[in-house]
Order: structure tokens, then C-alpha cells, then sequence
């Protein structure tokens, strides 16, 4: 998880949105990315989806089974779809987002019946240090 704090904060240093995010396989990081929405003028350039892009490019697979995703932030909807169809096998997040947020909060995508597959999800991951990154980001930002 640390790692993916430090993309992060590296995403705060180019003024985008303090997220990160980092796949991992048998212990081996796979890929790590954080928000690159306004560097790439794309609004899906979230952290989760650059690390799943790099990650499934870097196996050679569209499946990223028996892989693991750390994530600052809880996950939209959009990147929980990515996070479902890719079979990620387990997801940690560090804050809770109740505004945008599609795992714990809003939609729930994972207890949906027509969602094709459920990670295994453990929330709150280092939860203080990424609500404090975003805080800290918005209130500069004011």
C-alpha cells in the first residue's frame, strides 16, 4: 500500500487528484499508476485504470487472475467494472469515498447479481493517510 501512497502523492505533485493505485502477483508489483486525467485529457485515466491497462499489457492477458489491487481510494463505478472484469482476486483501499464511491458506498457493484466477478475487498487500508492526502489537496486547492 505504500506504494501506492507514493503515486499518490506524486499525482498531487503534478496537480491531479491525490490517487494511486498498484497491481500485484505473487508478491511481485506488476504495475502502478496514479490519476492522470488532466495530464492525459482523459476522464479515464484514474489511477486503477493505468495500473490494470499496464498490468494486463505486462502479463500479456486481459484477466488478471491471481492478482491484487491497492488503491488509495475507494473505487467508482467505472473502475470497479474494470476491477470485476479483469478478475482482480483481491482489492484493499485506504479511504471510503461515500460521494463516489461504488464498493462500500453508492452502487455496490460487487453485491449486484449481474456482476460477473467479486473480489475479495478489505477497506480502510492506511484510511487516515489517504483521507488526509485528499483533504490536504482540496483545502490548497480552495
Amino acid at each position: 500500500m505504500e506504494l501506492a501512497f507514493a503515486q499518490a502523492r506524486a499525482a498531487a505533485g503534478r496537480g491531479e487528484v491525490p490517487v494511486g493505485a498498484v497491481v500485484v502477483r505473487d508478491g511481485v508489483v506488476l504495475a502502478a499508476a496514479g490519476n492522470r486525467t488532466l495530464a492525459d485529457r482523459d476522464p479515464t485515466a484514474h489511477a486503477e485504470m493505468l495500473a490494470i491497462r499496464a498490468a494486463a499489457a505486462a502479463i500479456g492477458s486481459e484477466r488478471l487472475i491471481g492478482c491484487d489491487l491497492y488503491v488509495t481510494l475507494e473505487p467508482c463505478p467505472m473502475c470497479a467494472g474494470a476491477i470485476a472484469f479483469a478478475r482482480i482476486r483481491r482489492l484493499y483501499y485506504g479511504a471510503g469515498d461515500p460521494k463516489g464511491g461504488a464498493v462500500d458506498h453508492g452502487v455496490r457493484l460487487f453485491a449486484q447479481p449481474t456482476c460477473h466477478h467479486a473480489p475479495d475487498v478489505y477497506g480502510g487500508i492506511g484510511e487516515t493517510e489517504a483521507g488526509d492526502l485528499l483533504r490536504d489537496f482540496f483545502r490548497a486547492r480552495r
